[in-house]
């Protein structure tokens, strides 16, 4: 198979799709792989080492997406990208469709097949989602307590505190791999957590596993107004997979919190689980609704990119190997994981929450109904 990986971009996005070891193993495998020039220098990986790897360099992100059969990438394709798109191109990324209409439907028109790493899913877990979800879970308190300083439009508050002045108040919800990982690093900043889910086993494990000044709690109103009148910082960390996330916090809800208290909502690629949360870019990270900052930026990982992309290939590596090997209509017959990762196939939904989303169910079909 021809594989192609062009240059990511979104702002500031600068990871890429492939390393050079992840091409390595594409072309041992007997595969063509073709990079976009300078589409790793974000991470910083340079030029020849891809070519050192078995990799073609091209020179446009229009020459890789019209060499190739298949593209691997990290984000969803913007606007300029969709004319690049050609009909049955088989596009390996993060999509997120429910949370874009226009997305979704420029997908469809084009007829590309759209496999998601968002919604790949092995039993619960979501092997191609979770380490970014590590990425950002721990980035979200490290920004929660870079914008509660007064310079950056927060209260004041230093959150691990000083001798004799007490320390931040962190609220994290939900209890997956994003609140997992954003409690353990506001609890190393020495701040005071409270972490809420309604799952009660994981709420066990939560309790079992996190150091003490993390306190797990069930999600109910009464204890989320109470949680919210107290935090400094909260972290929002709610997933239901492919779908849009459920909006938690209403905008009634802001008046109860503490004036410049920080929100980072890291559901925000999925439509965020703030009612007052819009898509920002790290460029311009943040607004105020209300007297309370909102952090909300769709690609956090992109600012510790050399990182990320390591973790995203070693994890991604796997499937793409599957998908280029067998083709994607036997690879998603044979790997349960895989076909809970088609999206969409040539002109139809396969993934009834994106469909659902826009009412779309007209365009949906099962996946076993589209790959035979």
């Amino acid at each position: 198979m021809r594989i192609g990986c062009p240059k990511e971009i979104k702002n500031n996005e600068n990871r890429v799709g492939l390393t050079p070891s992840a091409v390595h193993s594409y072309v041992a495998a007997g595969h063509e792989l073709f990079m976009e020039k300078g589409a790793g220098l974000g991470s910083a990986i340079e030029d020849e080492e891809y070519v050192k790897a078995g990799a073609t360099i091209l020179s446009t992100a229009k020459e890789v997406w019209d060499a190739v059969d298949m593209i691997v990438k990290v984000k969803e394709p913007l606007e300029a990208e969709y004319r690049l798109m050609r009909e049955n191109q088989l596009l390996y990324t993060y999509f997120h469709f429910a949370a874009d209409e226009h997305l979704t439907r420029a997908c469809l028109e084009q007829k590309i097949i759209a496999l998601a790493y968002e919604t790949v899913q092995e039993g619960r877990a979501l092997p191609l989602l979770k380490p970014m979800s590590e990425v950002a879970g721990r980035m979200s308190s490290l920004m929660g307590a870079f914008y509660s300083a007064k310079t950056q439009g927060g209260r004041g508050l230093l959150p691990m505190g000083v001798t004799g002045v007490a320390s931040a108040e962190v609220l994290v919800l939900g209890g997956g791999v994003v609140g997992t990982n954003a409690a353990h690093v506001a609890a190393g900043l020495n701040t005071r957590v409270s972490i809420l889910d309604i799952n009660l086993n994981r709420l066990e494990y939560l309790s079992e596993s996190m150091p003490a000044n993390v306190e797990a709690l069930y999600n109910d109103p009464v204890t989320l107004e109470t949680e919210l009148r107290t935090a400094d910082i909260v972290i929002g960390a709610v997933l239901v997979p492919g779908a849009k996330a459920p909006k938690l916090i209403r905008r009634e809800h802001l008046a109860m919190m503490k004036p410049g208290a920080v929100i980072v909502d890291v559901a925000i690629d999925q439509g965020g689980c703030f009612e007052t949360s819009r898509p920002t870019t790290h460029s311009d990270p943040t607004f105020v609704v209300d007297g309370i900052l909102h952090y909300c930026v769709a690609n956090m990982p992109g600012a510790y990119a050399r990182t990320s992309t390591y973790a995203l290939n070693n994890a991604t590596i796997r499937y793409g190997l599957k998908l280029a090997n067998l083709g994607v209509e036997k690879a998603c017959r044979e790997d349960a994981a895989l076909k809970a990762g088609l999206n969409m196939y040539k002109g139809v939904i396969t993934y009834m929450e994106v469909a659902e989303a826009f009412g779309m169910m007209d365009k949906y079909q099962a996946p076993e109904k589209v790959i035979g």
